[in-house]
């Protein structure tokens, strides 16, 4: 084993030297040339614990890999541990911060059984979290009002039925749901295709504190990583794996949101889809994933039954707004996008008194406005 650095070293309290030596292992294996997190797995089932895969020898190792992997776990540590096992240690030591290996106590039970789990966990915030009731909710970057409405609004009343919800930090539904999220005791895991210490985007830099404070942050990979377009779609397998199921609320039709579902589907995971007008290009992934079998979800019962939640007692008669309790455009603009002429011909206004009640309206958050000069209503 590398020695490691006093200063670090001094700074992880009662770390074992049996633990420092574990972490040693598994960052072995995970720079190890040739394995991957699918090979590493294997390799822990077959053997046990990474000291065991390391002393094995090559014979033994060649009955579940190839010669050249055989060769390279036989091979010393590369240069490259003894700065990842400083980083690691000196991430560990800071409160509320912590490195899970797979095969850890804390580590999730549900992310270990998938086939290519990640072997290391840089942990920042509520780490409990990683051990409850979880669904992922995910969709695009560029989503509309409404999208992040409907985002914001699941994730907030499962969240208050103490349902974790998981994203990917990233802009659109991903932070919407967050944000909905946090308003509840199931609160937030966000898993980030950076080290757990680098905000990206910055724009969500207000939301990724309110989740190190209140929620979970969450990376395979170490402190200081940076942004690369290769490390998001791998943190997909990891935002599926946390969850029961995966609710898609708005996607393109080739939108990396999709991955996302269809790696759930590896993983024997449930897969939601909304449903929206046939006419909005965010719509298209959604209603490609419901004709390929995914559950269409229009409203929050539809997840109960998966998430074994008790149904919700019925709202008292009245207390729900109805068309007659709204301004009388609601009823004009219906849920479908719709352009300003077909709206004078259905109210009957003129052009400045509409324009200035669709104004109104946009002001309340209640009308979104799409390209092309149409407008659509928004259902919060």
């Amino acid at each position: 084993m590398q020695d490691t650095d006093p200063t670090t070293a001094s700074r992880i309290g009662d770390r074992s030297n049996d633990r420092i030596a574990q972490l040693t292992d598994w960052l072995r294996l995970q720079e190890a040339s040739g394995v991957g997190p699918f090979t590493a797995k294997l390799l822990f089932d077959a053997f046990g614990s990474p000291a065991a895969i390391f002393a094995a020898g090559h014979e033994a190792l060649a009955a579940h890999v190839s010669p050249g992997v055989a060769r390279a776990l036989c091979a010393p540590p590369p240069p490259s541990i003894p700065p990842l096992l400083d980083a690691a240690l000196a991430w560990a030591a800071q409160p509320g911060q912590d490195v899970l290996a797979l095969g850890d106590p804390g580590y999730p039970q549900a992310l270990a059984a998938i086939p290519d789990p990640p072997l290391l966990l840089y942990i920042k915030g509520q780490a409990r979290l990683l051990g409850q009731r979880a669904l992922a909710i995910v969709g695009s970057r560029n989503a509309t009002v409404q999208g992040k409405a409907n985002a914001s609004s699941f994730a907030r009343c499962l969240s208050q039925d103490g349902v974790c919800i998981v994203s990917g930090l990233a802009l659109g539904i991903d932070a919407a749901a967050h944000e909905g999220a946090l308003d509840g005791a199931g609160s937030t895991i966000a898993v980030v295709g950076t080290g757990p210490d680098v905000i990206y985007p910055t724009r969500n830099r207000g939301l990724w504190a309110r989740i190190a404070r209140s929620g979970c942050i969450v990376s395979e990979y170490p402190p200081g990583t940076a942004p690369s377009a290769s490390n998001f779609p791998k943190r997909n397998r990891i935002i599926s794996g946390l969850s029961a199921g995966v609710l898609v609320v708005e996607a393109a039709a080739r939108s990396g949101s999709l991955i996302t579902a269809h790696v759930a589907i590896d993983q024997n995971r449930d897969v939601f889809a909304m449903p929206g007008s046939i006419h909005a290009p965010l719509a298209k992934g959604c209603h490609k994933l419901i004709r390929e079998g995914a559950r269409l979800v229009d409203s929050i019962d539809d997840l109960r039954d998966v998430l074994a939640l008790a149904p919700r007692p019925p709202a008292p008669a009245g207390s729900l707004p109805t068309e007659t309790t709204c301004l009388g455009l609601l009823a004009h603009l219906g849920h479908e996008p719709v352009d300003i002429d077909t709206l004078l011909l259905r109210s009957g206004s003129t052009v400045g008194a509409l324009s200035l009640e669709l104004l109104a309206l946009e002001m309340a958050g209640l009308l979104e406005r799409l390209p092309g000069g149409k407008v659509q209503r928004v259902v919060a």
